[in-house]
C-alpha cells in the first residue's frame, strides 16, 4: 500500500526524518492498514520511505528505511547486527568491561518501536507500536540465532502501547534468567531485575554519569593551598582544590543505587539512598549486599521525594548537610500537555535539593523528560537559586551515554540531560 504525501510536507521524509505525521498525508489511510507495512509517496508518486501504519496516534508512519523496501526477517537480522557493532566499536559487549548496554534504541538505530537491551548473556526487549509487534516473532528468531543468549525477557509493558490499541505484556521469551541478572559496567559489577525492575531492569543510560561520579568523588581532598606530597616531592609547591573523596551524598530517586555506588566506590564516605520504590529499594540493598556496604556507608530510606524533601525543609539542621545531592527523577513532562504542572515540579525539586548541599558542595540534577529542553531546565535552575539565596556554578553537563545515541536524523532523542553545579553560599 502506498500512502501520499501532501504536496507541501515531503520535505521532512526527503531529509530522513523517521516520522510521518497524520496531517501530513493527503488523504486518510483506511484504518485497516493499522500495523501493516506502507510506502510513503511525494505527490509526484516518488516513493520516499518503507515503514508501518498507526491509524489511532498522530505519528501515522514511522519509517524503517527511506527508499522502497523489503522489511522481513533477513531485514531484521541486518539492521539489529549493525546497531550491534557499532556499541562494539563503542567498547561494549562480551569480553568487555561493560556487558550491560543498550543495542537499539529506535529511531536512532532504523528500528522505531523496538528497545532491545544486554545484560550479559540476558537481552530484554520492548515494543511500543503495533507495527513493530507484528513483527515479534522474527524478532526472537534473530536474537536466538545472533546473540544465543540464555534468556529473552519482552517488557512491553509501557503505556505507550494502550494507544496503538495493543495491551501491556511482560514474558519469559527463552530460558530462564536468575532473579537479578549479574553485568559489568565500567569495571563494575551491577545487577538488574529484568522481570520486576523497572523500564528493562536497569537504567543504562546513566553509565557516563556513574563513571564521572566516580571521578569526582576519587579526587584528593585537600583545603586551598595544601600541598600534595608529589608536588611538594617535586619541589613545585603546586596548590590543590579541594576534593570530594570522603564525601556524605544524598541519592535521591536512588532506584538501583547504582549511581550512589559510583560515588562510594570512588572515594565518597557515605550516601544515603531515597526513593519510593520498595523493590527499587531491594535492588539498592543487593548492590550493597554484593560489594559488601554496610549500613554505616550505604543507607536506604523508602519514602515520596515530594513529602521528604518537605520534611527536610523545615529542618534546619538539613541545610547543608550534605556534600553531593543526586537528583534524578522520573520524567516529569512526558507530553506538551505535562509542560506547566513538570516545570513546577522540577523548580521545587531543585529548590528543596539545593537547600541541603553545603557550601562549596555539588548538585548533580538531571532531566530525562524530551520535552524540557536544556534551556527551560536551566531556568529552573536560576529560578531555583533565586528563592534560596545560592549561587549555581555549571561545571559539566552529562548526557545520555552512547550507546543511546541521538541521531542526526532524529533529534527527538535526545533526552537525559545532568548538570552537575557547584554550590557557593
Amino acid at each position: 500500500m502506498v500512502l501520499k504525501l501532501r504536496e507541501d510536507r515531503a520535505a521532512s521524509s526527503a531529509f530522513r526524518h523517521p516520522w510521518v505525521f497524520s496531517g501530513a498525508l493527503a488523504t486518510r489511510p483506511d484504518p485497516e492498514l493499522h500495523g501493516r507495512l506502507v510506502h510513503v509517496a511525494a505527490a509526484d508518486g516518488r516513493i520516499l520511505g518503507t515503514g508501518t501504519y498507526s491509524a489511532n496516534v498522530s505519528i501515522a508512519v514511522r519509517l524503517f528505511e527511506f527508499g522502497p523496501a523489503t522489511i522481513d526477517r533477513g531485514w531484521l537480522a541486518r539492521r539489529i547486527a549493525e546497531a550491534d557493532a557499532r556499541r562494539r566499536l563503542l567498547g561494549y559487549g562480551p569480553g568487555t568491561d561493560t556487558t550491560g548496554y543498550r543495542v537499539v534504541f529506535g529511531e536512532s538505530d532504523g528500528l522505531p518501536g523496538l528497545v532491545l537491551d544486554r545484560f550479559g548473556d540476558v537481552l530484554v526487549f520492548q515494543l511500543s507500536t503495533a507495527g513493530m509487534d507484528a513483527l515479534r516473532e522474527d524478532l526472537i528468531d534473530v536474537l536466538l540465532d545472533q546473540f544465543q543468549p540464555q534468556a529473552i525477557v519482552e517488557r512491553s509493558d509501557v503505556s505507550v502501547r494502550r494507544e496503538e490499541g495493543l495491551n501491556e505484556v511482560t514474558s519469559l521469551r527463552h530460558g530462564e534468567p536468575p532473579q537479578l541478572v549479574p553485568f559489568r559496567e565500567h569495571g563494575v559489577e551491577l545487577l538488574a531485575d529484568v522481570l520486576g525492575g523497572q523500564k528493562t531492569g536497569f537504567y543504562l543510560d546513566q553509565k557516563d554519569l556513574r563513571l564521572r561520579l566516580r571521578a569526582l568523588t576519587a579526587h584528593v581532598p585537600g583545603a586551598p593551598g595544601a600541598t600534595s606530597s608529589a608536588s611538594s616531592a617535586a619541589g613545585a609547591g603546586v596548590t590543590r582544590a579541594p576534593g570530594l573523596k570522603g564525601a556524605r551524598v544524598l541519592n535521591l530517586f536512588a532506584h538501583s543505587g547504582s549511581t550512589g555506588l559510583a560515588a562510594l566506590l570512588g572515594g565518597a564516605a557515605s550516601v544515603h539512598n531515597v526513593d519510593s520504590s520498595a523493590a527499587g529499594l531491594e535492588l539498592c540493598r543487593a548492590h550493597a549486599d554484593l560489594h559488601g556496604l554496610g549500613e554505616d556507608r550505604f543507607t536506604v530510606e523508602e519514602a515520596d521525594i515530594f513529602q521528604w524533601l518537605t520534611a527536610a525543609a523545615d529542618q534546619a539542621s538539613s541545610a547543608g548537610q550534605y556534600d553531593i545531592v543526586l537528583l534524578d527523577p522520573p520524567a516529569l513532562i512526558k507530553s506538551q500537555r505535562d509542560a506547566e504542572q513538570g516545570r513546577r515540579a522540577y523548580h521545587f525539586l531543585n529548590r528543596a535539593a539545593i537547600r541541603l548541599v553545603r557550601d562549596g558542595g555539588l548538585l548533580v540534577t538531571s532531566s530525562c523528560s524530551s520535552f524540557f529542553k536544556e534551556d527551560d531546565f536551566a531556568f529552573e535552575l536560576r529560578r531555583a537559586t533565586v528563592a534560596v539565596g545560592v549561587t549555581l556554578h555549571h561545571l559539566e553537563t552529562v548526557r545520555q551515554s552512547a550507546d543511546h545515541p541521538p541521531s542526526i536524523y532524529f533529534p527527538e532523542a535526545m533526552y537525559l540531560k545532568t548538570l552537575i553545579c557547584q554550590v557557593t553560599r
